[in-house]
Parts: C-alpha cells; sequence; structure tokens
C-alpha cells in the first residue's frame, strides 16, 4: 500500500523556522513535492526533489527553504527558515512513481504568528 505521512508542522512566530517530514512506503518514488494550501487559496506548489536529489523550488521561497532526501530511512525533509505569516498553510507532500502515479500525504499545519 503506497503511503506518504507528513509530520514536524506547528505554530511558530515570524522569523522562525520549522522542519518537516513526509515518511513514504509501498513505492520508491521518482519524485516528492510539497505543495501547500492556504485557507481559500488554492493549493500551490513549493519545492519538489527527485532520486537524484536535484531540486526546485517556488519563486516565493527566496532561498528560505531547503528540499532534502534521506533515501535510507525514506524520509524527505522540508526545511523552512525566515518564515513569514504569508507561509501559514497546510502542507502537503506529494510523490510521483516512476509511471506517472501521484499520491498525496494528508497534510500537516503550519501557523506563523506572532
Amino acid at each position: 500500500q503506497v503511503q506518504l505521512a507528513e509530520s514536524g508542522g506547528g505554530l511558530v512566530q515570524p522569523g522562525g523556522s520549522l522542519r518537516l517530514a513526509c515518511v513514504y512506503s509501498g513505492s520508491t518514488f521518482r519524485t516528492i513535492a510539497w505543495y501547500r494550501q492556504a485557507p481559500e487559496k488554492q493549493r500551490e506548489f513549493v519545492a519538489i526533489i527527485d532520486t537524484g536529489r536535484g531540486t526546485n523550488f517556488a519563486g516565493f521561497v527566496e532561498g528560505r527553504f531547503a528540499i532534502s532526501r534521506d533515501h535510507a530511512k525514506n524520509t524527505v525533509y522540508l526545511q523552512m527558515n525566515y518564515l513569514k505569516p504569508e507561509d501559514t498553510a497546510v502542507y502537503y507532500c506529494n510523490g510521483m512513481t516512476d509511471l506517472g502515479y501521484k499520491y498525496w500525504g494528508q497534510g500537516t499545519q503550519v501557523t506563523v504568528s506572532s
């Protein structure tokens, strides 16, 4: 059974940091991406990493986030620094298999507020 499970969300003050984790099982995903969805907004792309550890980021990241992958632990991390209130959202990981099938995790809430 293919599963992705996010963790690491929470409440943080502006300027703070959080590290999200996406643990996956049931497949060796070609790519793992992070998306986010703020209230009353569409889900948007945040970052992606492939099996070769190639990465790409959305423009709004502006060098504040890093994505990494630990194949031994079947985990992808999203390190978020210098967080802003506008980063508040539910963060989801998305895995794409070699055959192009995509799977979503259940999401983890990130709230940036003083």
